[in-house]
């Protein structure tokens, strides 16, 4: 998911420099929201996993 971030970083910087300001306002909105996404997702995988502990093995 990060990597999608970053390619649509990518997309809206080579947009921008061509003067594509649309599409470069897009693809950066888009990377926001999945970098974002992805910040959440990572948060709550950290908790769960310290929640969840690590107990005895068998």
């Amino acid at each position: 998911m990060l990597g999608w971030a970053l390619t649509f970083l990518v997309i809206a910087i080579v947009a921008a420099v061509f003067g594509f300001g649309g599409i470069a306002g897009t693809a950066a909105g888009i990377a926001k929201i999945i970098f974002f996404v992805f910040v959440v997702l990572l948060v709550i995988s950290l908790i769960a996993n310290a929640l969840r502990g690590k107990g005895p093995r068998v």
